[in-house]
């Protein structure tokens, strides 16, 4: 997936408008006691003069880390307001999703009382807006409530979307084993684009792309639908390839004539719910996936699944972020002309989740040799024991992250 000089298309769509004000004013002092102040800085020194910029900048994952389900993790209120009072840059960096990144940052200001911007907040999908080779045809998308993640498509500018409820209430016979949910679908299903029509395969439904925005619901439909894709002539559900495992074509032939690209927004195979346990997330869904596409091409394992995979630890996600954190940064500091002496160079990356969280942030090479630092928290994903990929430091909680980073710092300077 390209970020190239569209990097940043996705952030003029979904904003659509100029910056609501964020500011560095004394309003963010006011959202905590100057006794908690002092005790997140550890330091009795007064704020830092309006002319000094942080050289340093954070981004936060938000479930286990802000929130757990849907409820405000205690002290990460406190923690964003300080870094808003001294004007110190944060994004959000989730592999959640399935909603508008305008509706989710309305929900995460209402929650954790502190004013936000759509510009500091990277949802899973976010990057996929950028896909502009795909806005014209049609694509398949999966997961999430209903059909919020087709509002979520159109909304970066996708024109022709269908969700597996549309074919599953004009072909039901596609998944028998749903039948107890066809009002569901009816609910909210959209006529479909072209009708799937096998003895006429030039007229019928194509799809050129499919998402995974977000956790799907109904694995079994899902898995069929992308299994049937995957195995078609040139994405036309209802066709087979006839190039499907011929020896002495490339992967055997699968994947060579036609079939729409598979994206995948979140390799997360756990999250932090209510229940104590974590569950199974989107990468728990691929993995399915990943297991009945063996079976299917001969199960021995020497026929490769063909898909791209973005969301945090990958490389893309991350370069996407740092390029967002910029922009945000620089949008704070406009017009300071100090900026120009004051490049980033340290970005705190503060997750729950080691094999997400820990490892992008460890693993990633920024271009602009801005150096990532890792920071794990305990109140999410992670429990007691060496994670497999290591942080810079392990905390009990987002404020004593942020305690602990200002501390590295050194600021106030």
């Amino acid at each position: 997936m390209a970020t190239s000089s569209r990097a940043f298309g996705a952030l003029r769509l979904l904003e659509n408008s100029a910056h609501r004000t964020i500011a560095c004013i004394p309003h963010f002092r006011s959202l905590i006691s100057p006794i908690n102040r002092r005790s997140l800085l550890q330091s009795t020194k007064p704020s830092p003069p309006t002319s000094s910029i942080p050289d340093f900048a954070f981004a936060f994952d938000i479930d286990g880390v802000l929130l757990r389900s849907h409820d405000p993790i205690p002290r990460a209120r406190e923690a964003l307001s300080l870094l808003q009072s001294e004007c110190i840059p944060f994004i959000l960096l989730t592999n959640g999703g399935g909603k508008p990144e305008s509706e989710r940052v309305a929900e995460l200001e209402d929650k954790l009382k502190i004013p936000l911007d759509i510009s500091m907040f990277i949802q899973s999908h976010t990057p996929f807006a950028d896909l502009e080779e795909y806005k014209g045809k049609t694509i398949l998308v999966l997961g999430g409530d209903e059909d919020r993640c087709r509002f979520v498509a159109e909304q970066y500018g996708f024109k022709s979307v269908v969700v597996p409820g549309d074919i599953f209430v004009q072909h039901s016979e596609i998944w028998p084993f749903s039948e107890h949910l066809l009002n569901h679908y009816k609910a909210f299903a959209r006529p479909l684009p072209r009708p799937i029509n096998a003895a006429s395969p030039q007229d019928s439904l194509r799809i050129d792309a499919i998402f995974v925005y977000n956790d799907p619901r109904d694995w079994g439909l899902d898995a069929t639908l992308v299994l049937d894709l995957l195995l078609s002539q040139k994405g036309i559900l209802g066709t087979t390839s006839a190039m499907n495992g011929k020896t002495n074509l490339p992967n055997k032939g699968y994947q060579q004539d036609g079939q729409p690209k598979l994206y995948f927004s979140n390799p997360d195979l756990w999250w932090a719910a209510k229940y104590h346990l974590p569950r199974l997330g989107q990468g728990g869904f691929r993995e399915a996936l990943e297991g009945l596409w063996r079976a299917v091409t001969g199960g021995k394992g020497d026929v490769a699944l063909g898909k791209e995979i973005i969301g945090k630890p990958y490389y893309k996600t991350y370069e996407y972020a740092e390029k967002r954190l910029i922009s945000h940064r620089n949008y704070l500091f406009k017009g300071r002309d100090e900026m120009e002496n004051v490049p980033l160079k340290r970005v705190y990356m503060v997750g729950d989740n080691p094999e997400s969280d820990i490892r992008g942030g460890n693993s990633f090479k920024s271009p602009l040799r801005t150096d990532w630092n890792s920071i794990l928290v305990r109140t999410g994903v992670h429990r007691e024991g060496e994670p497999a990929w290591k942080p810079k430091v392990i905390v009990d909680d987002v404020h004593d992250a942020v305690q602990w980073a200002l501390q590295q710092s050194k600021w106030p300077k």
